[in-house]
């Protein structure tokens, strides 16, 4: 199981035992919300998507959206989201419990600054009902992150 990876990788920092499970879903931002009972923009939403024949992943706040112009002048080609199937295959998390943590090999993780304006957000962690609290260093140290982009739009 994916949570159980994202444990075991947590178990270098030993935070492994702060990951929250639910009885309920948390697979988008509004249950993650309503399940952590915080503000939906507090919800660090990953999302996959296409980069030649891989994948990258933005970790952005629950009220951002990728801005595909923005985006495009980052990384010079399109955001494509991937499908369910090709986001296990090549993250290593299915959708809905995708997370930078314990992905596959060759996945680069890019921070959306959009997260920059809280003190903790709520990263899912592998599963469809899970989620952490990280402070944004926390973040950038688990999520082995490239870099801090501006890629999205209406959290402003």
């Amino acid at each position: 199981m994916s949570i159980e990876k994202v444990r075991d990788y947590f178990r270098k920092w030993n935070i492994e035992d702060r990951i929250q499970e639910f009885d309920v879903s948390s697979a988008t931002v509004e249950l993650a919300a309503k399940a952590l009972n915080c503000e939906p923009e507090r919800i660090a939403k990953s999302i996959a998507l296409k980069a030649g024949d891989g994948a990258i992943l933005v970790v952005a706040a629950g009220d951002a959206r990728i801005d595909n112009a923005k985006f495009k002048a980052k990384f010079g080609f399109k955001a494509k989201m991937l499908s369910p199937d090709e986001t296990i295959t090549m993250v290593g998390h299915a959708v809905g419990g995708v997370c930078p943590f314990a992905v596959n090999e060759g996945v680069k993780t890019y921070l959306d600054i959009s997260l920059k304006r809280f003190k903790t957000v709520f990263p899912a962690c592998g599963s469809s009902n899970s989620a952490i609290e990280l402070t944004i260093d926390e973040l950038e140290t688990c999520s082995c992150f490239e870099e801090w982009v501006d890629v999205c739009k209406d959290w402003e």
